[in-house]
């Protein structure tokens, strides 16, 4: 009988071990997500997505670019934070009041993309849809990433504005295709871009997506980082020449 019960003591204090370490862990695993995306429990956040460029609507949007607000959607419902979806023509606040999910690249159906490479990003340029050339592109250090039928390409990164405040994480593909890749690769990645980039340094990366028409996202694979030269500093102004009087 005294066997038996310490026996009994033994398993629950075995498993009361086990389970004390689980929750240690998720509790960890949760801190360093909520400190990587900065949301807290009860938080908000944006979801700023581009209008379906093909699509004479307001406020429709590629099916593709939903795939990836739900992706957005759920890092944001782990953390314990709910995400506001926020239409091209809907005002934003502005830039740290609060974490933003920025989907889609610029042009004329993402002005708010459109303000953040001109304004934060300014070592990527991206070259609008030429119908007789059917190309897009986005150039970064020289390099020019092209959408083809065999790959195509996402700039993923994070950064802040000038008062600091809550991140922009920046997803602009050259397709819905690829934003959603670059969506599910942020959503997947983040524990291992947590552990070099912490919760305070900005990144940039290219992603590319090989084959999409055969393999859709499951083929997405990092292959630039592009850190260092996407986030130009402000040019200084010319300087004036002073004039003397007569």
């Amino acid at each position: 009988m005294g066997d038996l019960v310490i026996n009994l003591l033994a398993s629950v204090i075995a498993g009361t071990a086990v389970w004390l370490t689980g929750f240690l862990v998720r509790r960890r695993k949760l801190s360093r997500e909520r400190a990587f995306f900065s949301l807290t429990a009860g938080a908000s956040c944006l979801l700023v997505v581009s209008r379906h460029a093909s699509s004479p609507r307001e406020f429709s949007v590629h099916r593709r670019d939903v795939a990836a607000l739900v992706e957005l959607a759920t890092v944001a419902r782990e953390c314990g934070a709910h995400a506001d979806r926020v239409g091209e023509n809907q005002p934003t606040g502005e830039i740290g009041r609060l974490t933003e999910f920025c989907v889609g690249g610029p042009g004329g159906a993402s002005p708010r993309s459109a303000t953040h490479v001109r304004t934060i990003l300014r070592g990527v340029t991206y070259e609008v849809f030429d119908e007789e050339r059917h190309r897009m592109s986005f150039t970064v250090d020289g390099t020019e990433y092209v959408h083809s039928l065999e790959s195509s390409y996402v700039l993923l990164a994070r950064f802040w504005g000038p008062a600091g405040g809550h991140p922009v994480f920046f997803i602009g593909g050259l397709s819905a295709g690829s934003n959603l890749a670059g969506a599910r690769y942020l959503a997947a990645r983040h524990p291992e871009l947590h552990r070099t980039f912490g919760a305070g340094r900005p990144f940039a990366f290219v992603l590319r997506i090989v084959e999409p028409a055969a393999y859709g996202t499951d083929f997405t694979e990092l292959i630039a980082d592009v850190t260092d030269v996407a986030f130009q500093p402000i040019p200084d102004p010319p300087l004036q020449e002073r004039v003397t009087p007569a």
